[in-house]
């Protein structure tokens, strides 16, 4: 490894129906997710060619599909179910998932709860 490049996706909103109550399965919400990603972009900046680095379009296809999905109980869960399907990409050394719940069922006021975690590949 040795680089610690990054792509960065943040803001990315996607209706989801994760939650431990029913009510939250039953209606949905919006979560947001950034993801920044790891990697060595030398070649790509060589080459000027996207099929050396890591699409970030795609990337944000794929997590919003995991996040519209099959709905789970606890941010974390969701989060590494995100981390996981980033680390499948070659190129890929390490994730950072960060997912935001606005609208937690918090009775109180606040602005954000989120989860964050860092994965990395497993050494070849």
């Amino acid at each position: 490894m040795g680089f610690a490049d990054e792509i960065t996706l943040t803001g990315l909103r996607v209706f989801g129906r994760h939650g431990v109550y029913d009510e939250e399965r039953r209606v949905g919400q919006d979560f947001v997710v950034d993801v920044t990603l790891f990697l060595d972009t030398r070649a790509a900046a060589e080459s000027d060619d996207v099929a050396d680095t890591v699409h970030y379009g795609e990337t944000a296809e794929q997590v919003a599909a995991i996040v519209g999905g099959d709905p789970v109980d606890l941010l974390e869960t969701l989060a590494a179910r995100i981390a996981d399907h980033l680390l499948t990409a070659e190129r890929v050394d390490r994730v950072r998932v960060t997912v935001h719940k606005p609208h937690a069922p918090i009775p109180l006021s606040f602005a954000d709860v989120s989860v964050t975690i860092e994965r990395a590949r497993e050494p070849r």
